[in-house]
C-alpha cells in the first residue's frame, strides 16, 4: 500500500456527531440539539435533505394507513410541514387532527372513491434552506463540502470510534466525539470501521427535473408553479425493477466504477430525449439529481433486521409506527435493534441504512420513516451519554418515552388493521 503523504489536522470534541445530512441524518442532528448535546453534523454535498433535495425524490410518500387516519408524527410530521411552509405544495384538506372525518369517508364511500393519502410534494431547493435554518437555530454545527474519508479506532477498543477524518476544502480534518450517527445512506462510517453490512441491489433510474413553454402556460392556468415543472427521465426502472433493461447489469453502489457506470449511461439516456433540435427553444431541463439515485446501497446487520413477514407486528423495543407508502393498511414497527449492534458501542444508523430485509428495506428508508429513525437515534445517543451506557444498552423505556413525549406513536394500534386484510396477507404472500 503506498504510504499516505499530507496530515489530517484535529479540529476538536463534539457530543455526538453525525455523518450525512440528509433527512434521517437532519433528524438525529436536530433530536441531539433538542436533547441539550453538542452536535456536528457533516455533508458531503452542499446542502441538507439527501435524496429528498438533492436526489429530486422531492415527495413526503404516504404517512397514513389507507383508511384515513395518520400513522407516522414526530419528525415527520414536522419536516412536512416545514418542506411545504415556504413552498409550493399542500396535504390533503380532508385530514382534521391526522383522521379524516367519518361523514367525509362516507361521501367518498359512496362516490367509489379512493381516499386521499397523507402526503406531499414539496420543493426540494426550498426545502433544503429551511433545513438549514432549523438546524442552525438549533444550534447545530453544520459542515458542508466534507467527505468522510475514515475513521480512527479507540486504541482500547477496536469497535469503538475515537474520530472521523473528514476530507474538506481545508485537507483532512479530524473530529473526536462522545457518539456516532451513520446516516450517510452509503454506510460510510460502519464500512471504515469494519461493521457488518449488507449490500442492495438498485435499478436503472434516473430522473431530473425540467420545464417547456407547455408546463409553463399550465403553471399560469392553476396559478401554481409546481406545475411548471416536468420530469426529464434518463432510465425509467421501477421500485420492482420492471424495465430495468436486460443488457445493464443492476447496481450496487458501492464501488466509484459502478456509480460511474450508472451516471453515465443514465446522463446519455436522458440526453438522447433532447435531441430533437427543432424544438430546443420550447424545452429546457432545469435540475440534474446531484447524487445517484440509488434506494439501496449498504445497510448494517444489525442486532435485528426488520422483514415484509414482520408486518403488523408489534416489538418490546419499537422506536416508531409506520406505514407502507405503496401497500394500503400495512403497517410496521422499527425496532431499536435495527439501528445498532451490541459489539459496537457508539455508533447508530438510520434511515436507508437501517437494518432490513427484502421490501421492509424499501418500507425503513423512505423520507418519513428514515427521519424518525433519525429522530430516534439522536435521542439514543443522547440518553447513552447522559446514561453512561453503551448505545445499545440504553433504558429503552426511557427512549420510547422521550419519542412519545415528541409526538411520536410508538405502537400501532391492531384496529387500525382489518381482519380481512390480516388474514388476506397470512394466506398470501402479497407483494
Amino acid at each position: 500500500m503506498a504510504e499516505f503523504i499530507g496530515t489530517v489536522t484535529k479540529k476538536g470534541c463534539t457530543d455526538v456527531f453525525v455523518a450525512g445530512g440528509g433527512v434521517a441524518g437532519s433528524a438525529a442532528a436536530l433530536a441531539a440539539a433538542r436533547c441539550g448535546k453538542k452536535v456536528i453534523l457533516a455533508e458531503k454535498s452542499l446542502k441538507l435533505g439527501g435524496l429528498a433535495t438533492l436526489g429530486l425524490i422531492n415527495l413526503f410518500v404516504p404517512m397514513c394507513n389507507g383508511r384515513g387516519k395518520q400513522i407516522q408524527f414526530g419528525m415527520a410530521e414536522e419536516f412536512l410541514r416545514l418542506s411545504i411552509r415556504y413552498g409550493y405544495g399542500d396535504v390533503p384538506k380532508e385530514y382534521v387532527n391526522g383522521r379524516i372525518p367519518e361523514d367525509v369517508k362516507r361521501a367518498y364511500e359512496a362516490e367509489g372513491k379512493k381516499l386521499p393519502r397523507y402526503g406531499a410534494k414539496f420543493s426540494a431547493e426550498i426545502f433544503a434552506l429551511a433545513l438549514t435554518e432549523l438546524l442552525t437555530e438549533a444550534g447545530v454545527t453544520l459542515l458542508f463540502d466534507s467527505q468522510v474519508a475514515g475513521v480512527e479506532a479507540d486504541p482500547g477498543d477496536p469497535n469503538r470510534i475515537k474520530s472521523v477524518i473528514l476530507l474538506t476544502a481545508s485537507g483532512f480534518e479530524s473530529y473526536e466525539a462522545k457518539e456516532f450517527i451513520d446516516t450517510t445512506g452509503n454506510a460510510d462510517l460502519l464500512h471504515f470501521l469494519g461493521v457488518p453490512t449488507v449490500n442492495g441491489i438498485n435499478y436503472h433510474t434516473y430522473c431530473g427535473q425540467g420545464i417547456s413553454l407547455e408546463s409553463c402556460r399550465k403553471a399560469l392556468e392553476k396559478e401554481d408553479v409546481s406545475a411548471a415543472l416536468t420530469s426529464a427521465d434518463g432510465g425509467t426502472a421501477t421500485l420492482y425493477g420492471t424495465r430495468h433493461p436486460e443488457s445493464v447489469k443492476v447496481y450496487d453502489g458501492t464501488e466509484s466504477s459502478d456509480v460511474n457506470r450508472y451516471l453515465i449511461s443514465n446522463q446519455l439516456e436522458m440526453l438522447s430525449h433532447y435531441k430533437d433540435e427543432e424544438n430546443r427553444k420550447q424545452r429546457d431541463i432545469v435540475t440534474l439529481p446531484g447524487m445517484p439515485q440509488f434506494r439501496e446501497i449498504r445497510r448494517i446487520r444489525g442486532d435485528y433486521a426488520l422483514k415484509d413477514e414482520d408486518r403488523f407486528r408489534h416489538f418490546d423495543d419499537s422506536i416508531a409506527a409506520i406505514s407502507d407508502f405503496s401497500r394500503r393498511d400495512l403497517l410496521f414497527e422499527i425496532p431499536y435493534r435495527a439501528l445498532c449492534m451490541k459489539a459496537y458501542p457508539n455508533v447508530l444508523t438510520a434511515g436507508r441504512t437501517a437494518a432490513g430485509d427484502g421490501f421492509a428495506w424499501d418500507v425503513i428508508r423512505v423520507i418519513p420513516p428514515a427521519i424518525l429513525s433519525g429522530e430516534a437515534a439522536g435521542i439514543a445517543a443522547s440518553h447513552a451519554i447522559d446514561e453512561g451506557k453503551t448505545v445499545a444498552d440504553v433504558d429503552i423505556r426511557a427512549l420510547q418515552k422521550a419519542l412519545e413525549e415528541a409526538n411520536v406513536l410508538i405502537h400501532f394500534d391492531d384496529a387500525d388493521v382489518p381482519e380481512e386484510v390480516r388474514i388476506e396477507y397470512e394466506n398470501n404472500d402479497v407483494h
